[in-house]
């Protein structure tokens, strides 16, 4: 049986993919609502949810105009911008990247891709920044070490939880030379430490640093699952695992009293990746979506997608422990 006919997620069939589907523009892309024109983020979600699904020559079809469209959409040096027209890549080419390798495996455009994320330091930690920072050290308490840079939204920024997240998923796997292997491993390793260093002390991870002006950060949904999905498969090593585990608690805690459909869909994503339970998130949805309340964004879909397709390839969910 094909991918489609296999799934038996009520929401998935009557409303997630046939919305998702319908949203996707003429050019090949989607955007970020239906009608709205087609941006890098939502395409590149919407091609990994869909990637390995069709199951028929049209959806085949769907899937290949995608691709296109995320291949034309690249920028010379190898990376994606956030909007169309810009001439500068930023964090969406990571999941631009590991949305092409879902959907044709390696090619030159996810070669470039690769060489580029490898090659993107943040602004933190260069010296300037280190000079500013101990110059006006006394504006913040709750300072993360300069050695341990991840990846930036845009180019010369700091380092945050998300785009960090994103780059190791698009690296995981991924076919290198020996050159580019090794440049990997370290920027693996750095943003490894840098995730396991962020942590809340609550469990779980907010947008960036661990705490602000000596108060104590709040862990969000979001960051949250990216970063366990990230840290995945370096749970084996100690250094890892009680962070993982209390990231994992506290969204097990926080899980009851989620209301927006899209950090729903990625706390269950990630819980079930990691052997968690998790409770019936078709009933949930299909909640939501007769109360009529939320506009549906693309992602979101694309998201629910992924959550109630059988496990998704790209996350490689066999690697990870039941923690």
């Amino acid at each position: 049986m094909s991918g489609i006919a296999r799934m038996e997620s009520p929401f998935l069939r009557q409303v997630a993919l046939p919305t998702l589907l319908a949203a996707q523009n003429s050019d090949g892309g989607w955007g970020f609502f239906t009608g709205s024109k087609s941006a890098v983020e939502p395409t590149s979600w919407s091609l990994l949810a869909i990637s390995g699904t069709h199951a028929n020559h049209s959806r085949a079809r769907r899937e290949c105009w995608a691709a296109r469209f995320l291949k034309g959409a690249q920028l010379p040096e190898g990376s994606w911008p956030a909007v169309i027209g810009q001439e500068e890549g930023g964090w969406v080419t990571s999941i631009a990247c590991m949305a092409l390798r879902a959907s044709v495996g390696a090619s030159p455009e996810t070669g470039r891709a690769l060489g580029w994320i490898c090659r993107e330091w943040p602004g933190d930690g260069g010296l300037w920044w280190r000079i500013r920072r101990r110059l006006f050290s006394t504006m913040r308490r709750v300072q993360p070490s300069d050695r341990l840079r991840g990846w930036s939204w845009t180019r010369g920024t700091s380092s945050w939880v998300e785009p960090t997240s994103h780059a190791l998923l698009a690296l995981r796997g991924a076919n290198l030379s020996p050159a580019l292997h090794q440049r990997a491993s370290i920027r693996r390793a750095l943003a490894q430490k840098m995730l396991c260093e962020r942590t809340c002390p609550s469990g779980g991870w907010n947008c960036g640093n661990t705490g602000v002006y000596g108060a104590a950060g709040k862990p969000l949904i979001g960051p949250t699952a990216w970063a366990l999905l990230a840290l995945g498969e370096f749970a084996d090593r100690p250094s890892v695992q009680h962070c993982v585990r209390q990231g994992l608690d506290w969204l097990e805690r926080a899980s009851d009293g989620i209301r927006g459909p899209g950090s729903l869909v990625l706390a269950h994503l990630c819980l079930r990746a990691f052997g968690r339970t998790t409770g019936s998130l078709d009933s949930q949805l299909f909640a939501r979506y007769v109360e009529g309340r939320h506009r549906w964004q693309i992602p979101e879909l694309a998201w629910i997608t992924l959550a109630l397709r059988p496990s998704p390839d790209w996350l490689r969910p066999q690697i990870f422990e039941s923690l």
